[in-house]
């Protein structure tokens, strides 16, 4: 998972949620910045009884808040959601290239079409693909201000 700091970039630079089921998601600005909520059709959560862990489940969830938009949190997109995104935002006809490789450092993710080739380089996968795809969305921005 991505941490929240560069969620909050990708968001910024205008990375759209839609979103779906499981997805992970932030409640910034709010004091509950340490925790992560997944959207679920039902509440989960994990307790002890009689001493034995188990999954307990509740109808409502017994947070005091009813709703948020989601133009207030921040979906923390999970590694594939980042890879689709970028794939989405490379050229069509196969001239794109998207290219993940471990290193001794943690990933590479190498993008390009007929302009060249750009590495991105993270501790994890899912951060290497964030990294290039913060770089696709700041262009199309620069590219829209125009």
């Amino acid at each position: 998972m991505i941490p929240l700091p560069l969620a909050r970039e990708l968001k910024d630079a205008g990375l759209i949620w839609q979103t779906a089921g499981h997805d992970f998601f932030a409640v910034p600005d709010s004091g509950l910045e340490d925790r992560v909520f997944v959207l679920t059709d039902i509440m989960a959560y994990t307790e002890l009884l009689h001493g034995w862990p188990v999954v307990a489940f509740h109808g409502t969830a017994e947070w005091a808040l009813d709703y948020i938009y989601t133009s207030e949190v921040v979906w923390i997109p999970t590694e594939e959601q980042l890879r689709d995104e970028l794939a989405a935002r490379l050229p069509e006809a196969g001239r794109g290239v998207m290219i993940l490789q471990l290193t001794a450092d943690g990933y590479t993710c190498t993008i390009g079409s007929d302009g060249g080739l750009l590495v991105f380089a993270a501790p994890s996968a899912g951060e290497a693909y964030a990294a290039a795809l913060l770089h696709l969305l700041r262009l199309q921005d620069d590219v829209n201000r125009v």
